[in-house]
């Protein structure tokens, strides 16, 4: 039998860009804890904020169809280059297939490099509920105990997690038109220590409720919180109206709330705000964590995330990742990259490869 030579063609280092997959990324998580995770998590979050002006911004590009949308989150600072590629099509869990997955690439300004490529799937939901729970710091009343949950799809257990872990809220009421998904949330939430009660109806979930958590799935106007259902001092936290077309609130809530937003040039096409005048008055979050402006300022204040998902919030989940691997641990290299020894010949690089 002949002996196979080895290949004298390895890739060189610059070739190789770390990954970290689904695997690597579920292994990395439980290495730390979920709600430790979360919490650092929410620290890279809040520090990016907190410097927004040095980020460019632009709305992510979004590519519709009538079973969903496609789209692509990009953002920089002057060091690093991020972007993550996100789909969102409700259809899908009828089909087998997940409604939203992601992946993400973080590279290097100066010469333009990837320095990691990583699956956002799983990061998305943590980045998600970081960002709630980070803004719940800020806007939730003081001493809130009881968060209602409308809606007990993919992202419920994580927004509990992170509004225990930032907020110090355990005890949860669930809503959802499909039982099977209060099913599952209950089954998870209670596995991990949550004081959960189940309702029947969204009006029953939100009594006695200091923060609402609308998190609803439907491409569509929608109507999941009416006015009388929201009294003063409520915290909601609204993430399920993120596409043109699709809200959860009616439009007097908007009215009557003080409303907080991540970047409004994106949410006024996007959020539950696609509802209200072009002008309206709203507060910006990164403002209020530099402590420019006030976030919530009474007990009687309702007040509004309208949470669509901005890019930095990605970057910051995709630069907190990468350090966390920084010593190799959780990742494996992709030869990602051709790299020529001479970057003129490209074309010589494939040919030897003959």
């Amino acid at each position: 039998m002949m002996a196979v030579k080895p290949s004298t063609l390895k890739p060189s280092e610059l070739a190789y860009v770390p990954f970290v997959s689904v695997e690597n990324m579920m292994k990395l998580v439980h290495a730390h804890g979920v709600e430790a995770f979360i919490t650092g998590l929410a620290a890279v979050i809040e520090d990016d904020f907190k410097r927004w002006s040095e980020f460019d911004k632009t709305p992510r590009v979004a590519s519709h169809s009538q079973d969903g949308v496609i789209e692509l989150m990009p953002t920089a600072d002057a060091e690093n280059y991020g972007f993550k590629y996100v789909n969102g099509h409700p259809k899908n869990m009828r089909e087998g297939y997940q409604t939203v997955t992601a992946f993400g690439v973080l590279s290097s300004v100066a010469n333009g490099y990837p320095i990691l490529l990583t699956e956002m799937t799983l990061l998305t939901a943590l980045r998600t509920a970081a960002t709630s729970a980070l803004v719940g710091k800020y806007l939730a009343p003081k001493g809130a105990e009881v968060m209602a949950m409308i809606g007990n799809g993919a992202q419920c257990e994580f927004q509990a997690l992170a509004f225990r872990a930032l907020c110090g809220i355990n005890r949860l009421r669930l809503y959802d038109i499909d039982p099977a998904a209060t099913d599952k949330a209950d089954r998870n939430l209670k596995a991990q220590g949550f004081d959960v009660v189940r309702c029947t109806s969204p009006e029953a979930a939100v009594e006695g409720a200091q923060v609402i958590t609308t998190c609803t799935a439907d491409k569509q106007y929608a109507t999941i919180l009416t006015d009388n259902m929201v009294g003063s001092g409520v915290h909601i936290n609204a993430i399920g109206g993120d596409c043109p077309g699709k809200t959860e609130l009616h439009r007097d809530i908007l009215l009557r709330s003080d409303i907080f937003v991540e970047y409004p040039e994106q949410t006024r096409i996007e959020g539950e705000i696609q509802q209200l005048e072009a002008d309206y008055p709203l507060t910006e979050l990164w403002q209020v964590m530099r402590g420019e402006v006030p976030g919530r300022r009474d007990a009687k204040q309702i007040t509004l995330f309208d949470s669509v998902g901005f890019a930095i919030e990605d970057f910051s989940a995709l630069r907190y990742v990468h350090g966390l691997i920084a010593d190799g641990q959780f990742c494996e290299q992709l030869d990602l990259l051709a790299d020529p020894d001479d970057p003129r010949d490209l074309f010589g690089m494939l040919t030897r490869a003959g």
